[in-house]
């Protein structure tokens, strides 16, 4: 650590403030609206996904005034007037909310970007890895992709691995290994340039190099997801990391200390395994899991549950094939996908099994079926436990893998987080206004002067039940209307 912070003091603080203009170059993108005459939706009523969705300030008969891809100003009929060369957009009885973010996917088609749009998805923080393959920067039409790089570890997939200088340093070996402090300092400024706004801590960053990275990447404006095994999850969210990120991860934060040390130099193997069934296996009602739920409240970290990973392990799931939108998907571009005839995930036996009468197989195949259920609702019943604390969240799917479907997995997302307990308005402020809230994304996530015009105009009232997000009657992007029909005829 001394050395690490010797480092950092050399580095200077005016490469790191240089590196904040650095941080946020754009990353390219599909062409922005040009200039045109203002658009103006008229008559609906405008849903109020503010304060973490503890505001109820619906403006009913509203008019939002868009032009050049912004929302220019919000009032109701009568107070504000419309631009007599104004485009006319009548929503009357309709419901505007803005476009849905998904925190944590793939994207690797221009399938999987058309059924994040038809869904009404028109961000994805996108992550390239071996489970969802290459970000697909070429699609067009697509949501807005906001870059997610690992950040302090070896990763074949990180967004610099293929740069020359890079390549040697990030190769991964059996196990992704932590990169010394002076490289990790040269990839967060290096990643920053990039434009990347979200840095991945994964299970082998240990806590000195967290924390560091965590403060660091606040200065350069970046947010910090955690996924962490060597490093305790409460010195992280000490730190200030901003996500916890996926259901059956974060719940490793409750192991006592003496599992927890084995994974400071070994983060893989046993004693990996060891603390995660200790965690699964905690009672809901145990006092130190209820001590680590209001320790992530009051510490303000958020949690991204990625509850659509286990959807098809839990009780009333449906088919998610007999979507519109997965005509658009095909089961080669995703990791461990569903049976389009079933809709239930195959569970893949060793090769050694395969020399097993057909009845064995059969056996072996329903036993890990029940303990993979068994699991996922131990892991829920801990959940409800953490909910309880009145956390905050952030919706994403973690798409495409474990049955999760690029677009479709969102929606299913705000089902799970509704059925845990939060109202239908805080489960839609989870996908669009606390990304704002929490990671400073203030340009998107409300129906707002400033904000851009990524909206939903809905048939039916979303608060009342968050199926109605689904009844998209028009969807805007950059302020332009996209023909959500015609997006379900591309190839995939």
């Amino acid at each position: 650590m001394r050395i690490f912070s010797r480092f950092v003091s050399g580095f200077g603080l005016a490469t790191l403030a240089c590196s904040v203009a650095w941080a946020q170059t754009p990353l390219p993108k599909a062409p922005e609206a040009s200039a045109s005459p203002t658009l103006a939706l008229t008559g609906g009523t405008v849903i109020d996904v503010s304060n973490w969705g503890d505001s109820a300030h619906d403006i009913p008969e509203a008019v939002v005034l868009v032009r050049d891809g912004r929302i220019t100003d919000v009032g109701q009929e009568g107070s504000l007037p419309v631009p007599k060369d104004a485009r006319i957009l009548d929503c009357t009885g309709k419901y505007l909310i803005p476009g849905l973010i998904d925190g944590f996917a793939g994207l690797n088609s221009q399938g999987q970007a058309n059924a994040n749009l038809y869904m009404g998805v028109t961000t994805v923080a996108v992550r390239g890895d071996a489970k969802r393959g290459p970000i697909d920067y070429q699609a067009n039409p697509r949501p807005h992709l906001y870059l997610i790089d690992s950040i302090g570890t070896t990763d074949n997939w990180s967004l610099l691995a293929h740069q020359p200088a890079w390549a040697p340093i990030l190769r991964e070996g059996a196990h992704p290994m932590e990169l010394s402090p002076q490289d990790t300092a040269r990839q967060l400024l290096a990643t920053a340039r990039l434009g990347t706004r979200v840095l991945l801590l994964g299970p082998d960053i240990t806590a000195a190099n967290t924390q560091w990275i965590i403060s660091r990447a606040h200065q350069l404006g970046m947010a910090t997801y955690g996924q962490f095994v060597s490093t305790p999850y409460r010195v992280a969210i000490d730190a200030g990391v901003d996500v916890l990120l996926h259901m059956g991860s974060y719940e490793l934060g409750v192991i006592p200390d003496e599992l927890q040390q084995p994974l400071v130099t070994n983060p893989y193997g046993s004693a990996a395994n060891t603390a995660h069934d200790y965690s699964v296996h905690i009672p809901p009602t145990d006092l130190h899991l209820n001590n680590y739920a209001r320790f992530i409240a009051k510490h303000h970290a958020a949690l991204m549950p990625t509850f659509s990973q286990y959807y098809v392990q839990l009780p009333g799931h449906r088919n998610l094939w007999k979507e519109p939108a997965a005509s658009l998907l095909s089961p080669d571009r995703m990791d461990q996908s569903t049976d389009p005839a079933t809709g239930e995930l195959a569970w893949p036996l060793p090769n050694w099994a395969r020399h097993l009468p057909g009845m064995a197989q059969r056996w072996m195949e329903a036993n890990l079926q029940k303990k993979a259920d068994q699991e996922a609702l131990l892991l829920w019943h801990i959940n409800q436990t953490i909910y309880a604390a009145n956390p905050h969240y952030l919706a994403a799917s973690g798409a495409s893998t474990t049955g999760s479907m690029a677009g479709i997995s969102l929606q299913t997302e705000l089902e799970m987080m509704v059925r845990l307990g939060l109202s239908p308005r805080e489960a839609l402020a989870a996908a669009t206004n606390n990304y704002a809230l929490q990671l400073g994304w203030t340009e998107l996530g409300l129906i707002a002067p400033g904000r851009r015009a990524d909206i939903l105009v809905l048939d039916a009232d979303p608060t009342l039940n968050i199926w109605n997000t689904r009844r998209i009657s028009t969807l805007l992007l950059d302020g332009n209307i996209i023909d959500r029909y015609a997006l379900l005829r591309v190839k995939r």
